[in-house]
């Protein structure tokens, strides 16, 4: 590659209002080494467009409907270069904890947004090797994120190009399974590549408890305890289902149904 050049980079933008999507397409229109190759107007068509086609770069909203740009992050595997695109600064800091590239602030500045491109170009120019890797803990990176004592409602789920939903009301319980968690809902069970020690952060400990290293459990789903061999036990639910309970998560739980 000759002095100054670069290699051709495919990008998508991702943007519930058009104003905004059109603004980064002139922005990026003098620039021929980079091919827009999809725009979206929501989270989910996001998470099915970028499994689908693979963009190097993607510009991603902050505050949308249904998923917003964090949540979206989460489902991205491998995850691309990341620039948010945000109305609000306050959401700057986190933007860079998980390793965005870049964050534009709304309204986008030409020169603000060249500054982002050079970071961009900068970072995926380098070998391979030398690239700040994100791919493979993009949730658990997410999930850091999140600002102390605030927890989650929801979950959301990649399932092949789709996205599932899963309430945390509706959540029972969740197992660790190698490097990813296990997200169990009426019966059926949800894959997410993401530790159990990150899920469980993003609970709220009033509602949820770890039993054991390799599951916590929603309190309301627990009915009792039972003897399981000599000293263990086993939590069993609502629906039947028995679940592995460690010393430390007896003595939690113990605590918890005898209030």
């Amino acid at each position: 590659m000759s002095p100054g050049a670069h290699r051709k980079l495919r990008a998508a933008i991702v943007d519930d209002e058009d104003l905004a999507r059109q603004v980064l397409r002139e922005y990026l229109a003098p620039h021929t080494d980079i091919e827009i190759v999809a725009e979206c107007a929501n989270g989910f068509e996001a998470v099915k467009t970028v499994a689908e086609l693979k963009p190097d770069l993607v510009f991603l909203d902050i505050q949308m409907p249904k998923l917003d740009g964090f949540e979206v992050l989460q489902l991205l595997d491998p995850a691309p270069a990341i620039i948010f695109v945000t109305a609000h600064d306050n959401h700057a800091i986190r933007a860079f904890e998980v390793h965005a590239v870049d964050y534009l602030l709304k309204p986008v500045a030409a020169e603000r947004f060249e500054a982002a491109l050079a970071r961009v170009r900068e970072r995926l120019d380098r070998p391979p090797e030398h690239r700040t890797s994100h791919a493979s803990s993009a949730a658990d990176l997410a999930a850091s994120a999140r600002p102390p004592a605030e927890y989650v409602d929801r979950i959301p789920v990649r399932d092949g190009t789709s996205v599932v939903i899963i309430p945390v009301a509706k959540l029972d319980y969740v197992e660790a399974q190698d490097d990813y968690v296990a997200l169990v809902s009426q019966g059926k069970k949800h894959l997410k590549q993401q530790t159990i020690s990150s899920v469980e952060a993003a609970l709220d400990p009033s509602r949820f408890l770890r039993i054991h290293r390799s599951y916590i459990v929603n309190l309301e789903r627990v009915v009792r305890l039972e003897p399981y061999a000599k000293d263990s036990y086993v939590a069993v639910l609502a629906d039947r289902v028995q679940l592995p309970v460690s010393r430390a998560g007896y003595s939690r739980l113990r605590a918890f149904l005898d209030r």
